[in-house]
């Protein structure tokens, strides 16, 4: 299905729920606000190469996750061949955010560096933990956890691709 407007990945979809079609998304943002009902999702099909259109019938917090329910999956048997898939919106969905802030997604192969000048690697993923977000940089054999907080981010430039970090001790170590 061909988009003019890129897909943001909001979180996995990683069992059912009941027997009346509802699912259990693991958020890759659990304070989003983009999941209301009546909202469009888009669920990947990675064999397909291709996402399908659902329309959100309710979303609920339920621990660390959020439970889901599409509209027309009213059965387990139905819910259940969306297990193991990516639910995304469309960007135009997400809200728009004060001068400064960032989603997480954005910052996806940007180039870290230390602020002595020293290649880390590549932001692959971000992690949300219960200790806060993680970026995760692969850095040629090795991949860094790196906590994604004002103590150790030091800049993120945007026009540049690049994150400046200020690690502690030994944290590149780890």
């Amino acid at each position: 299905m061909p988009m003019d407007e890129p897909l943001v990945p909001l979180g996995e979809i990683v069992a059912t729920h009941g027997l009346l079609g509802w699912l259990k998304l693991n958020p890759f943002n659990p304070e989003t606000t983009a999941l209301k009902p009546g909202a469009e999702v888009f669920i990947a099909e990675a064999e397909k190469q291709t996402a399908l259109v659902l329309v959100l019938e309710a979303s609920s917090p339920h621990k660390r996750q959020l439970l889901i329910k599409l509209r027309r999956v009213d059965s387990i048997d139905a819910a259940a061949r969306y297990v193991g898939t990516t639910l995304s919106v469309p960007e135009s969905a997400l809200e728009v955010l004060a001068p400064g802030e960032y989603y997480h997604y954005q910052i996806i192969g940007f180039e870290v560096f230390t602020t002595g000048g020293e290649r880390v690697g590549i932001v692959e993923s971000t992690m949300a933990t219960a200790g806060g977000e993680l970026y995760l940089v692969q850095g040629g054999n090795k991949e860094h956890l790196i906590p994604a907080v004002k103590e150790i981010i030091d800049k993120i430039d945007f026009a540049n691709r690049t994150i400046t970090i200020d690690p502690p001790a030994g944290l590149l170590d780890l």
